[in-house]
């Protein structure tokens, strides 16, 4: 049965006591299944992340001729092993002008770069297209630097639908690129790098310091390179909504936390935690309340979690450098500040910049712009403000399409919410609440 086209949020009367688990990383997923088909034989992904995110990501392996097969996780039901037979650097099919072999993305930006960068190891054509967002969303930092290593990628306007001429490595190769506008343009070459032969030069904001791009250093080197085993860990950025619902219903000072250390002590637990260092979401725990957080140097998506949650801070909080956000999913600056502003808040937007100051919050009708994170966000905002409904609560399949049940799932593994069909205002049982 699908998800109701509206629900309502019960806020929860008290603190509760529960251990949660998450999904597991996407952009660590997305990122070693490109690595894994590039190794020369089988990798085992073990707590791969099962969403509409990576299931694009297979199914783009799959076209391409590779052999993927999925097992279940006991552990957290949105998990897999995910076995991937890499090729050494091979890509098993292409297509022909007349025929290009086509790859769906859908709205998966990391699907859409990635698989774009790495059909060019092939020996034909192949053209990536996917929905209309993401035929909005920017590509040409990318198209530009994989035509100055000598590919030839054709386009109208610099973005999806792209037709890429796959002519295999180009040993010596060089590429500047820019992340001005997005990371997923640098990450893209850097996992294709070793086998392309490739010197990719990144500039832009933070270049250096970018958290993605050293993500994926990191796992460029650690990757097994002749196949093995790989464990993914939870994604920081939806443990983000499980620690923010903890500061609402039970505020308390925030303990620095540093990776390799223990996580700060709290009454909603999420385990295992994302302790890697890799993700500059699991900083969420860090960060103090009344100050400025930047886009750039302090958070990544988690970075919205904050926002929705600003608004019972004892001072203004202005968050920062938030340009990438605009061409994300959906508009994500100007819909933040819609919704806050819809529940009460005091909301000033100026430029990059968004201020959320302390505000008293009441219910309102979320329009979640087929954004799952938008619809994540404000679940959370739910749990102690009356009357929060979420308009297509169904898009939070693309990263946790479990979501919803660990809200109402009774403690310790879920939180005992209560969530309404917000139209009949029937309460929905947990088996309800799988979005598919």
């Amino acid at each position: 049965m699908p998800l109701p086209e509206l629900i309502e949020i019960v806020p929860l009367e008290k603190p509760v006591q529960a251990e949660i688990t998450v999904p597991g990383s996407k952009s660590i997923t997305n990122r070693a299944l490109i690595l894994a088909a590039l190794a020369d034989g089988e990798t085992r992904l073990r707590g791969a992340l099962w969403s509409e995110d990576t299931q694009v990501m297979v199914d783009g392996l799959r076209a391409l001729g590779f052999e993927v097969s999925v097992e279940a996780d006991l552990q957290e039901f949105c998990n897999r092993t995910i076995m991937v037979q890499g090729l050494g650097g091979k890509i098993p099919r292409s297509g022909t002008l007349d025929k290009p072999l086509e790859i769906f993305a859908a709205n998966a930006g990391t699907a859409a770069r990635f698989l774009t960068a790495l059909v060019c190891m092939g020996g034909g054509i192949y053209r990536v297209q996917g929905l209309k967002r993401m035929h909005e969303r920017p590509q040409e930092a990318l198209f530009d630097a994989l035509r100055e290593l000598g590919y030839c990628v054709d386009s109208v306007n610099d973005k999806l639908p792209a037709t890429i001429h796959g002519s295999g490595p180009k040993p010596g190769a060089h590429c500047v690129v820019s992340i001005g506008e997005s990371s997923q343009f640098a990450s893209a070459l850097l996992l294709c790098a070793r086998t392309g032969g490739w010197h990719v030069n990144v500039v832009g904001e933070n270049a250096e310091e970018s958290p993605y791009v050293a993500m994926t250093g990191q796992l460029v080197e650690r990757f097994p390179k002749r196949g093995g085993e790989f464990p993914i860990e939870p994604d920081a950025s939806s443990c983000s909504y499980f620690w923010a619902a903890n500061d609402l219903m039970a505020p308390r000072k925030l303990i620095r936390w540093k990776p390799g250390h223990e996580p700060p002590l709290s009454d909603i637990v999420v385990e295992p935690f994302p302790a890697s260092g890799w993700q500059i979401d699991a900083r969420f725990l860090t960060q103090e309340r009344g100050r400025v957080v930047s886009r750039v140097s302090d958070l990544g998506d988690s970075i919205l979690t904050a926002i929705v949650i600003a608004p019972f801070d004892h001072e203004p909080t202005k968050f920062v450098e938030l340009g990438r956000l605009r061409i994300q999913e959906c508009e994500r600056v100007i819909a933040m500040r819609i919704e806050l502003t819809k529940c009460g808040a005091k909301v000033v937007e100026g430029g990059d910049t968004l201020e959320v100051f302390p505000s008293r919050l009441h219910g309102a009708e979320i329009e979640t712009y087929n954004d799952h994170r938008m619809a994540m966000c404000f679940s959370i905002l739910g749990l102690k403000v009356p009357g929060i409904k979420i308009k297509n609560p169904a898009c939070v399949k693309k990263t946790f399409p479990n979501f919803f049940q660990k809200l109402a799932a009774p403690p310790p593994p879920g939180l005992g919410a209560t969530l309404l069909d917000a139209k009949t205002g029937r309460k929905l049982g947990v088996d309800e609440l799988f979005a598919d």
